[in-house]
């Protein structure tokens, strides 16, 4: 088979695999089931408390490290679903990634709201998302496990997940800081 043909079959089997993802979402996560607004509630209850807690005077260095989140943690979800180890068999919509609730939502505005506090309290941030980690990994996870909101595939466990969010929120805050220093570096430059 060559790379056209390959690339035909390619694109007819997602085909039919957005209409089997559609056919599911009729039947088993559409608008009139719990699971929607659950799921829904997942994204739009945490941007809700987000417009009431943000620190206004901070906000561009506090929503680029949530972005951060946001980005590492949607292409990590995007990997482990289709690698089949973290599944989220509910869902907004079929076009949008699954676990947007938690991705796009959830996780980020917690840590958001975790790095706002430890930057504003002088509170020490890698203890504190080892702590958050651990409430995202091993607590919200669970839940949605036992709700059958998510399942654990092929030996993912809440363990890697906590490890997962660990090293997202780290490489986040190192990232924000980065550029907040080029930015200040930048800005003292032009200065003077």
């Amino acid at each position: 088979m060559d790379r056209q043909e390959l690339w035909e079959q390619i694109n007819n089997k997602s085909d039919d695999l957005h209409t089997l993802v559609a056919s599911y979402w009729e039947q088993y996560s559409h608008i009139i089931t719990w699971q929607f607004w659950v799921v829904a509630s997942m994204l739009i209850l945490p941007l809700i408390l987000l417009y009431f807690t943000v620190d206004r005077k901070r906000i561009f260095e506090v929503f680029f490290y949530g972005y951060t989140v946001h980005i590492l943690w949607s292409y990590t979800s995007i990997v482990l679903a289709r690698l089949g180890l973290l599944v989220h068999p509910y869902f907004i919509i079929p076009m949008l990634p699954y676990g947007l609730g938690m991705t796009a939502s959830a996780i980020p505005v917690g840590f958001l709201l975790l790095y706002q506090y430890c930057a504003n309290q002088n509170k020490n941030f890698y203890l504190s998302a080892i702590i958050l980690s651990a409430f995202f990994g091993f607590g919200s996870v669970s839940i949605e496990s036992y709700l059958g909101l998510t399942e654990l595939n092929q030996g993912m466990n809440l363990f890697y997940i906590f490890l997962i969010n660990l090293v997202i929120a780290y490489i986040a805050f190192w990232f924000t800081k980065l550029v907040w220093k080029i930015k200040n570096y930048t800005h003292a430059k032009a200065l003077g």
